[in-house]
């Protein structure tokens, strides 16, 4: 307080003299001044004007200064003597006051009073110029005058009051508030401060403004509570006089509860402030912060402060300024001047977080707290940014949140896109600590969180300048050459994406880019692909004359890789040098031949061309020019590679009987054409060494490996159909046959060589290759003819996996051929042993947890669950339970799953499920002459339809699936996740749910295909699951697609980027189908009548789920629909659908109850869907704990409840784990009281603690009947956890409730009581047993019984009853209650744990000791 004053001090110096000076610029000289004439002194005989001369002041008139003939505390000391010692005293002083209000009548005289007075010589000694007070404030410093003096004061100011600055320059108002100011002493502080205030009520706004500002320099300490309680009754009144009123309370010495109350009102004016006044309010707010109360505060401030409202509008708010200011201020300077203004709000909010760590913690903890998407605004994202650069300590906790938040969802790109937009300026100040959080960021194995962190690249990079700009890019360019595949995968897609938005600033940092080519052997070929798309587009686009050098450095790199002999720096050269020829407007002929070859002499880089070659014609970068040299040298060569005429067949000795198979053409004539497929594998393989020069030697050409076939024909198709528009001159090439053998040996297959066998396997990946790529060339065909021909390939292909999976199945150790090329290594396929996978099935199970981190004897569907991004969404767990059944009936068979073979099949194209629109189709069968002789009607079957919904399944889980939901595995290898993918990475995720949304029509149509089957099936059998008209494989096989339907539906409706704004209209589609299902309109429904009509249309399918994995899919789905909808009655509906699939009996085809542990995880998922859902947890748990479980118990060891037939034995442990989860989460929820409540409130809050306990009571005790070590796990994790939240919830209302609902109390701690002594048993248990997984639950929960002791015997003191309580030792004792005779005799031991027990018989003097109790109350 001395500092503030002491500075204010100068400052009223500073203003007082500066006022001086205006008035007297050539009077104000720091030399001795000489006697001024005689006849400008005022001489009477008044004793007013007596007095002063003898105290030693000479009173001057007109506009000079009063002078001061000695020292200003002699003068004061010489008149308060002269006054008391005046024969006429105390009259004296009447007349000394009588005659100053007589002088002062006169405004000059006045004026005088009021300025410093004049020295008449100056000290020698004196360094600097001496301030010197004014005669009315030298007066005001003698006891005697001061209140009188006072009174003439706030007498004379009204005359004043409306007057504007004089002539001369003085403020008359601003002096005489100024003679009041650091006074050493007031007299009569209370009248003081009722003048002060009275003056206030009438004085004009800017006078009201200087008195406010000016009372903590007028007031004394001990009127500091009056006046701002008489403040914040002015605050409520005033709203202009806020930021002085605020101003002057941040300066007083205020009582908690009157800060407390002006709190409240300045929140509740916080969004009617002006923007220029609200940093002076938000500083006062969290000045008045405390650590007790700082979350509150903190929570309510983020509420009230909507910054958007005052910032956003520019226009608008320059439009207020102009009407304000009659035109003053221009738009610009009204833009300048708000951001200046959030600027200064900004910092006053950093130093709060800097200094406070309190408000720093609150603040983050706000955040947190926040459950709803909607509710999270772009201050808390500014806020976190804010934190993490002032707060070096708090980074690890905001990164946490920050993560956590971006897992949910919670900030959306457009709220970041916001805050980087509206914000600018706030961020610029914090840049390095976004880029460190934005690394930190990238680190995450969550896609969801490095996603997040490359837009704040993005968005640093958009909205800042150059020297911003740079650091970007080279924090960029270092995370591409960090070696780290996500963050390489990341960065370059931010660059990509930076030099689409914004290719001129990009050019400037093109050098950093071009400095990635060093590093080319770290990189994957999709990042390699990504790195010259830069690169190109960089050198290549308009405007590119400066860009040579880095054209000249590509072609260099190119050239180079193209010659090496290595396949990976071939690669890396192939990929490069067609991306470039995508960006080149030049002729592009001459780079293209350098590749071809480069390239023809490896089957694989051939291949590879192929394939880069056709992407970059499907994107449509090449001129005709281009695609004219295509056609007349490259795809002419395929007729001649591949293609034979039926009759031209070599005449070789084939080590197979060689026949032309898989020809949808009846005609028998020899006129058509074949595909030249098994005399090429022979060629190439060690089977045909021999024949391959003879039949070279016969066509007199060279050999093309089989290997090429399906990369050249879609070169071919391609190019054709981009020349032509249609495939009508290659359409012969989907109904030839191919040359092969007979491959469906049967029982004949185990007899042939492991080196037959393995040519038959590569036979067999060949040919399904060759099919997939022929499905995609013609699916798209319009004629029925052309569509039933594509529909019996893709029979083909279905029947063809089935032939293979049985030649794998005893081929262990072949590898397959490469389908994919853009691989690294050669070494692309899988070459566990399949025979060693069926064997060790068993023991592989056994030791999943040991073997986890990967074993080459897993077998392949445990290899394939770890390929994929989450156990939920993979593809082994995905298998529906009769599937699984089923194949493990026939896994001596057929066991091994193609799902791991991947990179041997060639990728179907999206343009593929539009078969799926398919019914019944007539393919017909014309005779010699041409005419129809017959027809055949093809249908898309259940196999087919199988198989092309789990190929989209796949594409849907890799471009849509929730990224929340995707984590990157530390054991996976460079690429994998994409690989068979590469063709769907040319599309953006928009452009794959537009497609999915075209397909949702047919999709529906299947769906409720299945729904049919399955009702017709139960109508059938009269309801039962397994009657004996069910055939188990088709069974299989529509459970697996009415799985599929769902999966695909849910990986749509759940794609996050329906949040954003340019995809609502997408959403709105997708649901209008899945509406008109229901009722067909033509009119346009809202989006709440959508999503009701599109809720109620998914909810009629529960009906005839054929699985419990079909179950918890459909309810997921209903669960996306409804997050997207306000409607509360939805939240109902789920959980009661949830409820009647826990209670149903989920019985597989052959008899069997649903089991496993992935049974066992669905379950989890949907009795946690069910108790968020439902109204009464405590209700639900003791309904189970109470009549379910005792079911269980009384039934045989394989039944189920009756109640609930989803609790078995096998799954009680899931139903505990999440009771008891789901208990401590409810309890903790429930906000902890306080004395202020209303007894109401007391009372409900004490009865569901009550109920609570007593639930908790029953889980625990469940124990000693089930008593397997994962039970006991879960007891003494969420037993200690409750146990915490009831010290921290409950023990405070207990504190206050105690007096008044004693018997409910002691109730209460009774009941729990027994539930902590079964705790303390438990312990006793897991210590004799040694058990690590259950000892290390042990010292926390011993530490938090003991704290509960303590707790309550504090809770007893609080309330005058500390006699009742009385300390003991407890006994350690085994789950059973049976004593632990080992440490009988440790009756001292420090394990020992101290237990609370209550008394609760109605006599008041009974004391009654309950058993095994650590301490008694006496009632």
């Amino acid at each position: 307080m001395f500092g503030k004053r002491r500075l204010s001090k100068l400052e009223d110096r500073k203003s007082l003299t500066e006022d001086c000076s205006k008035a007297k610029k050539n009077e104000m000289s720091k030399k001795p001044r000489k006697l001024l004439p005689q006849d400008e002194v005022v001489e009477n005989e008044s004793a007013f004007v007596k007095l002063l001369k003898t105290a030693g002041v000479t009173l001057k008139t007109g506009e000079k200064q009063n002078q001061l003939a000695v020292d200003q505390a002699i003068f004061q000391k010489k008149l308060s003597q002269a006054l008391r010692k005046h024969p006429s005293y105390p009259k004296a002083v009447e007349e000394f006051i009588s005659g100053l209000e007589l002088y002062i009548e006169d405004r000059d005289c006045f004026r005088n009073c009021l300025l410093s007075c004049e020295r008449l010589q100056e000290e020698e000694t004196s360094l600097a110029t001496p301030y010197y007070k004014s005669l009315i404030k030298l007066l005001l410093g003698i006891d005697n005058l001061q209140p009188p003096i006072i009174r003439i004061l706030f007498e004379k100011l009204p005359e004043f009051l409306y007057e504007s600055v004089n002539n001369d320059g003085l403020n008359m108002p601003r002096l005489i508030i100024n003679q009041l100011k650091w006074l050493d002493r007031i007299i009569d502080g209370k009248d003081l401060t009722t003048k002060i205030m009275q003056l206030i009520s009438i004085a004009p706004v800017t006078l009201q403004h200087d008195l406010i500002t000016s009372l903590p320099e007028i007031i004394g300490d001990a009127q500091h509570g009056d006046v701002a309680g008489e403040l914040s009754d002015l605050l409520m009144q005033n709203t202009p006089l806020t930021v002085p009123i605020l101003d002057v309370l941040s300066s007083l010495r205020l009582d908690p509860e009157l800060l407390s109350k002006v709190r409240h009102l300045v929140m509740a004016k916080l969004s009617a402030v002006t923007l220029e006044n609200l940093p002076v309010i938000v500083k006062f707010i969290l000045h008045a912060v405390t650590v007790t109360d700082a979350l509150e505060v903190i929570s309510e401030l983020r509420k009230k402060l909507d910054l958007d409202y005052c910032i956003l509008p520019p226009q608008l708010q320059a439009s207020q300024s102009k009407l304000k200011n009659k035109g003053q201020v221009s738009s610009g300077n009204q833009e300048n001047s708000n951001q200046d203004c959030v600027s200064l709000l900004f910092d006053v909010i950093k130093s709060a977080v800097r200094y406070e760590r309190a408000i720093s913690e609150a603040w983050i903890k706000a955040i947190e707290n926040i459950d709803s998407v909607s509710e999270h605004k772009v201050l808390d994202l500014l806020m976190l940014l804010i934190i993490y650069s002032v707060n070096t300590q708090n980074k690890k906790c905001i990164e946490k949140v920050l993560r956590n938040k971006i897992q949910l969802g919670c900030i959306p790109e457009q709220l970041l896109q916001s805050t980087f937009c509206t914000y600018t300026a706030v961020l610029k100040d914090v840049f390095p600590s976004i880029l460190s959080l934005a690394q930190s960021l990238l680190h995450s194995t969550d896609h969801s969180v490095i996603s997040f962190g490359s837009l704040l690249y993005k968005y640093a990079f958009m909205s800042f300048d150059t020297y911003y700009q740079q650091e970007v890019i080279g924090a960029l360019v270092t995370h591409v050459c960090s070696g780290n595949d996500a963050e390489v995968d990341t960065a370059l897609e931010v660059l990509s994406e930076l030099v689409v938005l914004n290719l001129s600033a990009m050019r400037l940092y093109a050098v950093f880019v071009k400095g990635i080519l060093d590093y080319l052997d770290n990189l994957a070929p999709s990042q390699i692909r990504k790195l010259f798309y830069i690169l190109s587009t960089l050198a290549f686009s308009k405007g590119h004359e400066d860009s040579s050098h880095i054209q000249d450095d590509m072609y260099l790199v190119i050239r180079k890789q193209l010659s090496s002999t290595v396949f990976k720096y071939k690669l890396i050269g192939i990929i490069g040098a067609i991306t470039m020829v995508g960006s080149m407007a030049a002729d592009v002929t001459s780079l293209l031949q350098l590749v071809h070859s480069c390239s023809e002499q490896s089957p694989q880089a051939s291949a590879l061309y192929y394939d880069e070659f056709a992407n970059l014609i499907a994107k449509g970068k090449l001129p005709t020019k281009t695609l004219e040299w295509i056609g007349q040298t490259i795809c002419n060569d395929f007729q001649d590679a591949f293609v034979v005429d039926l009759s031209d067949l070599p005449k070789c000795d084939y080590p197979f009987p060689v026949k032309a198979l898989y020809g949808l053409d009846e005609d028998d004539s020899q006129d058509g054409i074949a595909i030249n497929l098994l005399p090429l594998l022979l060629c190439h393989d060690d089977l045909g060494r021999d024949i391959g020069g003879m039949i070279s030697k016969d066509r007199d050409q060279k050999l093309v490996s089989p290997v090429c076939l399906s990369p050249y024909f879609r070169l071919l198709r391609l190019s054709v159909e981009k020349q032509h528009g249609d495939l009508e001159e290659i359409d012969g090439l989907l109904d030839c046959p191919l040359y092969l053998t007979d491959l469906d040996l049967g029982e004949k297959l185990g007899s042939l060589s492991v080196q037959e066998r393995s040519f038959r396997c590569s036979l067999l990946f060949l040919v399904i290759n060759w099919f997939r790529e022929v499905v995609n060339a013609f699916c798209q065909q319009k004629s029925a003819e052309m569509k039933g021909k594509v529909l019996i390939r893709l029979r083909h292909i279905t029947e063809l996996q089935t032939l293979l999976e049985k030649y794998l199945a005893v081929t262990p150790d072949y590898v397959p051929l490469l389908a994919n090329f853009d691989l690294e290594t050669l070494d692309g396929g899988p070459h566990t042993s399949a025979a060693a996978i069926v064997k060790n099935k068993k023991k592989a199970e056994k030791g999943r947890k040991r073997k986890a981190n990967g074993n080459k004897s897993s077998s392949p569907e445990r290899l394939s669950k770890e390929d994929g991004s989450e156990c939920e969404h993979s593809q082994a767990d995905d298998k529906s339970q009769p599937e699984k059944e089923f194949t493990e009936k026939e896994e001596e068979k057929t066991s091994v799953s193609l799902h791991n073979y991947t990179t041997s099949f060639r990728e179907l194209d999206l343009e593929v499920f539009s078969i799926l629109h398919c019914g019944l189709l007539t393919k017909s069968l014309l005779d010699n002459e041409m005419h129809t002789e017959a027809t055949e009607i093809v249908q898309l079957g259940p196999p087919e339809l199988l198989f092309l919904l789990n190929d989209l399944s796949q594409k849907l889980e890799n471009m849509l699936v929730p990224t929340a939901t995707k984590r990157i595995s530390f054991l996976k290898s460079k690429g994998s996740r994409n690989i068979g993918f590469s063709h769907l990475h040319q599309r953006s995720a928009q452009e794959v749910a537009r497609c999915l949304v075209l397909l949702l029509t047919p999709l529906c149509n299947h769906l409720e295909n299945m729904h049919n089957y399955f009702q017709c099936l139960a109508t059938e059998n009269h309801g039962i699951v397994d009657g004996p008209g069910i055939k188990m494989q088709e069974h299989q096989i529509m459970s697996s697609c009415y799985q599929r339907l769902l999966q695909i539906l849910l990986g749509l409706f759940a794609w996050g980027g329906f949040s954003q704004t340019e995809n609502r209209n997408l959403m709105q589609e997708a649901l209008k189908v899945l509406a008109n299902r229901l009722k067909q309109g033509d009119q346009e429904m809202p989006l709440g009548e959508l999503l009701s009509q599109s809720f109620h249309y998914l909810q009629n399918f529960h009906h005839s789920v054929p699985s419990f994995q079909c179950a918890i899919y459909l309810i997921r789905l209903l669960i996306v629909i409804s997050e997207k909808s306000s409607a509360s009655q939805n939240k109902e509906k789920l959980a009661s659908l949830a409820r009647q699939f826990l209670c149903q009996v989920w019985v597989q085809p052959n008899g069997e109850r649903e089991k496993g542990s992935s049974f066992n995880d669905q379950l989890h998922t949907l009795l946690c869907i069910y108790l968020e859902r439902a109204d009464n947890v405590l209700k639900f748990i003791e309904e189970i704990s109470g009549t379910g479980v005792p079911e269980l118990i009384q039934s045989s060891k394989d039944a189920s409840s009756s109640s609930f037939p989803t609790l078995t034995r096998q799954t009680f442990v899931v139903f505990f784990r999440v009771m008891m989860a789901e208990l401590e989460k409810s309890v903790r929820s429930l906000q902890a009281g306080t004395a202020a409540d209303l007894p109401k409130v007391h009372e409900e809050k004490l009865l569901y603690w009550s109920m609570a306990v007593r639930d908790f009571n029953i889980l625990i005790n469940l124990v000693k009947v089930f008593d397997s070590r994962p039970v006991l796990n879960v007891c003494l994790k969420y037993g200690r956890l409750f146990v915490e939240t009831f010290l921290k919830q409950c023990m405070p209302l207990l504190d206050f409730s105690f007096r008044k609902h004693r018997e409910d109390v002691l109730s209460l701690l009774k009941t729990f009581q027994l539930s902590t002594r079964q705790l303390h048993h438990m312990c006793g248990h897991s210590k004799i047993h040694q058990d690590m997984s259950l000892t290390n639950h042990v010292p926390l929960l011993k530490k938090t019984l003991e704290l509960f002791v303590y707790r309550v015997k504090a809770m007893l003191i609080l309330n005058n009853c500390q006699e009742a309580f009385w300390l003991g030792n407890l006994k350690n004792r085994d789950l059973q209650g049976e004593e632990i005779l080992s440490q009988q005799s440790q009756e001292s031991s420090v394990d020992e744990n101290q237990e609370v027990s209550s008394q609760i018989s109605k006599q008041e003097t009974e004391e009654v000791l309950l058993c095994h109790s650590g301490w008694v109350l006496l009632v």
